[in-house]
């Protein structure tokens, strides 16, 4: 099956905002066995939307359109493709229900504005969304299919899970269409250059056969995302899964994870199995190791806090860094951050501590410390480990990659350490 995607914002157009909703199409699509032949971005003009729509089913018969459907005036999508399509709206009472019973649960009344949401293209099926007030449309029109889904993000993904997948498969079963998906999965790696894994794993890149294997490098490191094109759901999986195996016992450690994986979650969870705690003792990073792991849920039950020692007096105070080292070694130095470690594991009571240290820029770097330089250090059970990295990047980019970088460390060292 071929289906258009039509993503209407003019916030879209500007720069204003991510087409985040585009993205999760054409996974959730794909994986579906539906091909995605054209995505096209308009703004919100009525004009814009009917040639848009009108163009896609003149191609494919098929389209899926998301935004404009909530309750402002620049809210006009069911009504171009209405009028596209030579109906009028009606009121659908079961939707005015549902959208009067969600303001009353959250102790307010239905606007007018909001009542027009339950208006909908005569012959349309209203699409139930639970997490919001605009149902999602699916409307046939002969043979010719449009279904309009909400902008929101969360509200889009609800329904394309809940109400809209399941009705594309059920059509192309009837329409004896074989099921052929596109299906991906990813191996995420860190602490390893592009251009090394590549020359690590070509042997294993070269028998892949029908999949197709992708670098996707980033601050976190270099994702390894594996395809199946136009395969069986089976047999995709099947391939999928071997060649997952394959990359992993070549990669070893350097593999932290696959697909959605978190490396804060990674070492979350090995603290959590050991029955430790965990905290942290910020300089350059300023607090983003402390927002990757409480990202996490449940992090609480292993996460207890950390310092942001971000000027020396802070690391003296507050982690008992000596003043002599300061002074004999400097803020970014081995001796600092194995201090800042150390001081941060007996402030908390902890078992476990990472520290950074480091000079992310753009100024403040010498010959002998230049921007980029940056100390992490790993404490667990009484054993500290430090490394020095030189990171590349603007200034964000070095403090991302920072705190990646002293994610990895802690957990290589519990990957060594004694049994859980």
């Amino acid at each position: 099956m071929k289906l258009e995607v039509v993503t209407i914002g003019t916030e879209l157009l500007l720069g204003a905002s991510l087409d985040t909703n585009a993205l999760d199409l054409g996974t959730a699509l794909a994986a579906a066995g539906i091909e995605i032949p054209r995505r096209t971005t308009v703004a919100d003009k009525p004009a814009a939307v009917a040639d848009a729509v009108r163009d896609a089913l003149a191609r494919t018969g098929a389209v899926l359109t998301t935004g404009g459907l909530g309750p402002t005036k620049d809210d006009l999508t069911k009504q171009a493709v209405a009028g596209l399509l030579g109906r009028p709206l009606v009121l659908n009472e079961a939707v005015l229900r549902h959208i009067d019973e969600r303001f009353r649960r959250f102790g307010r009344t239905m606007t007018p504005s909001n009542r027009v949401q339950a208006e909908l293209p005569l012959g349309a099926v209203a699409l139930h969304n639970p997490r919001g007030t605009a149902p999602g449309i699916w409307l046939e029109d002969g043979a010719r299919l449009v279904i309009m889904l909400p902008g929101v993000p969360v509200e889009m993904r609800g329904l394309l899970a809940e109400e809209v997948l399941p009705r594309l498969l059920a059509r192309m079963a009837r329409a004896g269409s074989a099921t052929r998906v596109v299906r991906s999965r990813t191996v995420r790696t860190t602490g390893v250059p592009e251009s090394a894994l590549a020359e690590r794993i070509a042997a294993i890149e070269d028998a892949l056969g029908p999949l197709t294997l992708a670098y996707l490098p980033s601050v976190a490191g270099v994702d390894l995302r594996l395809t199946a094109w136009e395969l069986t759901p089976a047999e995709a999986d099947a391939r999928l899964g071997e060649a997952v195996d394959r990359l992993r016992r070549e990669l070893g450690a350097r593999c932290y994870g696959e697909d959605a994986a978190d490396l804060a979650g990674v070492v979350l969870e090995q603290v959590r199995r050991r029955g430790w705690r965990l905290a942290v003792a910020e300089s350059c990073t300023g607090g983003m190791l402390g927002e990757r792991l409480t990202a996490i849920p449940g992090a609480s039950d292993n996460f207890v806090g950390g310092v942001i020692a971000y000027g020396d007096a802070v690391k003296i105070a507050q982690l008992d860094v000596p003043r002599a080292t300061l002074d004999a070694h400097g803020a970014v130095s081995e001796a600092t951050v194995r201090a800042m470690a150390e001081g941060a594991t007996a402030r908390f009571g902890v078992e476990c501590a990472l520290a950074v240290t480091g000079i992310a820029g753009p100024a403040g770097g010498t010959l002998e410390k230049p921007v980029g330089m940056v100390w992490i250090a790993a404490r667990h059970d009484g054993t500290t480990r430090a490394l020095q990295r030189q990171f590349l990047g603007e200034r964000d980019e070095i403090r991302a990659r920072s705190a990646q970088a002293a994610l990895d460390l802690l957990r290589h060292a519990l990957l060594q350490a004694r049994p859980e």
